[in-house]
């Protein structure tokens, strides 16, 4: 058995401070959960000397976060979460884990580690326990300024760890910490990082060369048919192909469902003629920039790149498998919290693939914007219908319910409707509803749309609720959000990863000149 401490912390381990009986205090928890710690107590034993666990307080696929309190050397008694990662990780991933907090944590709203137990295979990382609250408990109550705040904390811990060469790849509200009376912030959960080519983790630089082969993820498809790259064409321009798996006797008559049922495609090809000999002998593509799928492109490999992250964060780049992936994936991520902190549609983004992803990204960005974006970092989008851009401030205030359907004027796409004709994936006019996400309690129950359906702002308030919506927003700001708020969102939400504003440049912006 091993005990790591990773920085000089108080608590003492001379002796068995608390019981080493594995009794913790009597909480209102499940029994599920009263055996997920007794399980924990017996894998990693030293745990019983130093903490009681009292409770389970978060579970994700790679991990489980518990809460002990333990006592200092003073006397004071003190919370902590104990991150359990689960005995299949990689053990380069959980030291590359380890070295971002230890490096990178403590300081600049990023949490830091105090201690590391491991038992074998089994691996406990020990972290400050911070109280928050959950970001869809609390959005329909939160003012424009907390906003404001919420938004200028995690662009500050982006530019912190972007500057150690630190890709966080999971940015989202769960990861965000918020303690809203306190107004503290931390940002956790390295455990999908990746490193920039200069980064300063030397063990994400181990990291980079432990995945050959693209891995599968549990619960999606595969919607990806790629042509590898080759080393001699690294700097070739390279074009993704996304497609719906389908069984045909005839690949070549494979059409493609229209964009407002959430699919399109993302096609792929090479300058190289080596690339398309390597596939196969003799043939060529003749299917680029068209609505059917030749063999040559059903025969293509995947394409490796990293896709980690969580559905309705997920960068264009990301879902359209682009190779290079830098820190501005992370800075989309923190454009759509924005996006859903100021429209109060929390998950704003809600899809079950990738194609229906981007296809809700187009919905509100535009689709000739998104296939301009997508052709600079080497991809060709093709949609079947044309998408206009919509404007955000326009968006949110009619997702709020400050504009009512006669004030709302809306470009019409290409078939002579606007998006305030077509069903979308709002289906409650208040501002806390969450599209294909769990409701709250106070929210009646209704049947949400299908996902292919997108979350633009056709749904027009009631008289009733846009006029309490008002009220609400008079006092707590939303009836003056200036236009710097909009002019950050769109630069957040730039499609384009090479044009899109930085942690670092974001916080100059004219929307934070008081903070």
């Amino acid at each position: 058995m091993e005990f790591s401490p990773v920085c000089s912390e108080h608590i003492s381990l001379e002796g068995s401070i608390l019981k080493s009986d594995t009794t913790h205090k009597k909480r209102n928890i499940s029994k599920d959960v009263e055996m997920d710690i007794e399980i924990l107590y017996k894998v990693v034993p030293q745990l019983a000397k130093v903490f009681r666990i009292t409770d389970k307080i978060g579970e994700g696929t790679f991990s489980s976060v518990y809460l002990g309190e333990a006592q200092m050397r003073d006397g004071r008694k003190e919370m902590f979460a104990l991150k359990h990662v689960i005995p299949t990780s990689h053990p380069t991933r959980i030291a590359a884990e380890l070295q971002c907090l230890t490096v990178a944590g403590g300081r600049e709203n990023v949490m830091g580690v105090t201690y590391c137990f491991r038992k074998e295979d089994h691996v406990v990382i020990v972290m400050p326990y911070m109280e928050h609250q959950a970001i869809v408990d609390i959005i329909g109550s939160l003012s424009f300024e907390e906003v404001r705040l919420y938004i200028y904390n995690l662009l500050k811990a982006l530019k912190h760890i972007h500057q150690f060469g630190i890709i966080h790849r999971d940015i989202k509200p769960n990861n965000f910490l918020y303690n809203r009376k306190h107004k503290m912030y931390a940002l956790v959960d390295f455990g999908l990082a990746q490193g920039t080519s200069d980064t300063q983790i030397e063990m994400l630089k181990d990291l980079a060369g432990l995945r050959k082969v693209p891995r599968p993820v549990f619960g999606e498809r595969n919607l990806n048919s790629c042509t590898p790259v080759p080393p001699s064409c690294t700097e070739a321009a390279l074009k993704t192909e996304l497609v719906k798996a389908k069984k045909t006797d005839d690949a070549a008559s494979y059409k493609y469902p229209s964009a407002n049922q959430g699919l399109l495609a993302v096609r792929t090809s090479s300058s190289s003629q080596k690339t398309q000999m390597s596939m196969q002998q003799g043939l060529t593509c003749n299917c680029y920039l068209t609505d059917q799928i030749c063999n040559v492109c059903l025969a293509r490999k995947q394409q490796v790149a990293p896709r980690a992250g969580t559905p309705g964060f997920r960068a264009p780049e990301v879902l359209t498998k682009c190779p290079n992936q830098g820190p501005a994936i992370d800075v989309w991520s923190a454009g759509v919290i924005l996006l859903s902190l100021l429209s109060g549609r929390y998950p704003f983004f809600k899809a079950s693939d990738d194609l229906i992803a981007l296809t809700q990204i187009m919905t509100i960005r535009g689709s000739m914007e998104t296939i301009r974006a997508a052709k600079t970092f080497g991809k060709a989008v093709v949609c079947s219908q044309e998408l206009p851009r919509q404007d955000l401030r326009t968006l949110c205030e009619t997702l709020r319910g400050r504009r009512s359907a006669a004030e709302t004027t809306l470009v019409p796409d290409a078939s002579g409707e606007t998006p305030a004709t077509r069903k979308n994936l709002v289906q409650d006019d208040t501002p806390t509803y969450q599209p294909n996400g769990p409701k709250l309690k106070q929210h009646k129950e209704e049947t949400p749309c299908k996902h292919q359906d997108h979350p633009d702002s056709s749904k027009a308030p009631t008289p009733q609720s846009s006029l309490s919506e008002s009220k609400v927003g008079d006092d707590k700001g939303w009836d003056r959000v200036p236009d710097e708020a909009f002019d950050l969102l769109d630069r957040l939400l730039d499609l384009n990863p090479s044009t899109r504003i930085t942690a670092a440049e974001a916080l100059q912006h004219p929307l934070f000149k008081h903070l």
